[in-house]
């Protein structure tokens, strides 16, 4: 990274698991959804031969920014700034693709970055988009959405039980000022709720909630899922790395639906003989002591492979 200015590290997690899983052939071509700062991908690049091509998306311009200068060191990078949930749109996908990495979730640059608004730990701009340049921030949304609305994206994607609370306390701390910075609203949570988890700050699945839903982090799993599902070429390998239950569950579903037959009912006549488009490759794996020790982050991170079959 250039500058003279210390700029926010990204440890990639699960590095060696990653590449093993992905299996990189030195003339294939890859795709990085995730691109993030890079680490995945400069790694996948490294393994790659004169004929191997790496594509790289990410929907964050300071993580295309870096992509580019990339991309301008070796021209076997090609960069889009979009969501992967629109890569079979993307022509430099159009012959197929060996293997495909999804990172999910926040990089550290975001986090650590108190600007972007991701972080309840320092004070910030109560943003949290993903693309600062697209759509609404976190406290715009908060300003308008009704009671009800901000209790169910709460529960639906932090978890928060105590989401109805929560939100009824928004509803009233913004018919007296609104909320526009992370502390506010992170003093807020904790307010409202006392004490949380052990080593868990009490606005963590708030947070969570609050920015999966502006950046639509669901719809575009399933959607990206999908479309890489599409773009594999036969042996191509999928490795997803998820940091949340609700992430982890919609990789595993969509796994095992691709590679294994739904259960019979017997009751009902079998119309079809289901044909596996998947072979799971191994089971969920997780980092090890080593790693969790050189990165605390590392802790909640779950990688799953699977290989198109023919």
């Amino acid at each position: 990274m250039g500058g003279h200015e210390a700029a926010p590290t990204h440890i990639p997690v699960l590095m060696a698991q990653t590449l093993d899983g992905l299996r990189v052939v030195e003339q294939g071509t890859y795709l990085d959804g995730t691109f993030g700062r890079g680490g995945h991908a400069r790694a996948v690049l490294s393994r790659l031969g004169e004929g191997g091509r790496l594509l790289v998306m990410d929907k964050d311009p300071e993580a295309i920014a870096e992509a580019e200068r990339l991309a301008a060191a070796d021209g076997r990078v090609r960069v889009r700034q979009a969501s992967f949930a629109g890569l079979a749109d993307w022509s430099e996908t159009e012959g197929g693709l060996d293997g495909i990495l999804l990172d999910l979730g926040v990089s550290s640059p975001q986090l650590d970055v108190a600007g972007r608004g991701f972080s309840f730990m320092q004070d910030g701009p109560l943003d949290m988009r993903m693309d600062p340049d697209s759509g609404q921030s976190v406290a715009e949304w908060l300003a308008q959405a009704d009671e009800r609305e901000i209790a169910d994206v709460l529960f639906e994607y932090g978890e928060e039980r105590q989401s109805r609370r929560i939100a009824r306390a928004i509803v009233a701390r913004r018919g007296e000022v609104p909320l526009t910075r992370t502390a506010e609203l992170a003093e807020l949570v904790a307010r409202c709720i006392g004490r949380s988890e052990p080593g868990k700050h009490p606005a963590t699945r708030t947070f969570q909630a609050l920015r999966i839903f502006i950046n639509r982090e669901l719809q575009d799993l399933e959607a990206g899922l999908a479309a890489a599902h599409a773009c594999l070429r036969p042996g191509g390998r999928l490795a997803v790395i998820s940091f949340h239950s609700l992430e982890d569950r919609r990789v595993k579903q969509f796994m095992a639906g691709k590679a294994k037959a739904p259960p019979a009912d017997r009751r009902l006549p079998q119309l079809d003989t289901f044909v596996p488009s998947l072979k799971l490759i191994g089971g969920a794996q997780r980092a090890d002591a080593a790693e969790l020790s050189a990165n605390p982050r590392a802790r909640s991170a779950v990688l799953r492979v699977a290989e198109r079959l023919a």
